[in-house]
């Protein structure tokens, strides 16, 4: 599942992550109060969205106001069943690492990436390539796992975890999966080209108890009511995000093109010659079920 590459990167090919995670496992809570935050904060009208890590597709029906939607995932596998179920109409299939996002600059007025960053040790590294691809007019969302949170408090206190929720560095807790205390990740936004416009922490409920005596939409009525910017101590937070101005990045970026890939490696134009993409200098990516294979060149 891990590749070895630096920086290390999770893989999900061919894993059962939908049906053993998602598909009747008792998390229409999580999916819901999700959805609850995300939509109101998704533009009414766009051009074109990416989701980074959109894994089988599961939020995509929520980008409705886009013209065009880039689904990225590193599995081919979880893009195969997500093209199965979404069609061509409006999605664009990419297979990518996104520590090397095969983009120009400026190609999405929209971006967002929801239970994912926690895959990931070099936050500003991939927020830095969201941001390049990014137009200034743009928005993000961004969705992390929460290190300061009250459990994580809680069993600190009772000595029952080593690690200490108010350190601003990342927690590795299991391999490639990190918690992030809010503050680094609001400072690593900053860092990255980033101002943030809200902070939202949900799942407050997040426990089988509730799950089992609660209705659905009684636990998101009460996960609404706990939504307070200033209550960052749920196992999850949201951000609502935008670009700082980049002069790199021209105002009229052209968001309308059909040639929006880029050379991961060496950054330049890649043109479409039968089932690969080619670059200037002969680097080949495969394009394969309709997808864009960009983990590694074709041979």
């Amino acid at each position: 599942m891990l590749q070895s590459k630096q920086p290390r990167v999770c893989d999900y090919e061919g894993s059962n992550y939908r049906t053993d995670f998602w598909e009747g496992k008792g998390r229409s809570y999580e999916d819901g109060v999700e959805r609850q935050v995300m939509r109101p904060w998704l533009k009414k009208g766009g051009k074109r969205l990416i989701e980074i890590g959109a894994a089988y597709g599961r939020l995509a029906n929520e980008y409705d106001a886009y013209e065009q939607v880039i689904l990225l995932d590193y599995s081919f596998s979880q893009l195969q069943y997500a093209r199965q179920q979404l069609g061509d109409s409006r999605f664009i299939y990419v297979a990518a690492n996104a520590y090397q996002l095969p983009f120009k600059h400026g190609i999405v007025d929209g971006a967002t990436m929801i239970r994912v960053i926690h895959h990931f040790e070099n936050v500003p590294n991939v927020l830095g390539q969201i941001r390049n691809i990014l137009a200034n007019q743009g928005q993000f969302i961004l969705e992390f796992a929460n290190k300061n949170n009250l459990k994580a408090q809680l069993r600190h206190r009772m000595n029952k975890q080593a690690w200490n929720p108010n350190d601003l560095n990342p927690v590795e807790f299991v391999e490639m999966n990190f918690n992030f205390h809010p503050l680094y990740m609001q400072n690593a936004l900053d860092r990255t080209g980033f101002i943030t416009h809200d902070r939202v922490p949900v799942s407050w409920l997040r426990l089988g108890l509730f799950k089992r005596v609660l209705p659905l939409s009684m636990m998101l009525g009460v996960d609404s009511l706990l939504q307070k910017p200033k209550w960052l101590v749920s196992p999850s937070i949201f951000t609502k995000n935008s670009p700082k101005p980049d002069d790199s990045i021209p105002d009229n970026t052209d968001l309308t093109g059909n040639r929006i890939f880029a050379c991961p490696i060496t950054g330049s134009e890649l043109v479409e010659d039968g089932n690969y993409l080619v670059n200037r200098d002969g680097l080949r990516w495969e394009i394969k079920d309709g997808i864009y294979i960009f983990k590694e060149p074709a041979s």
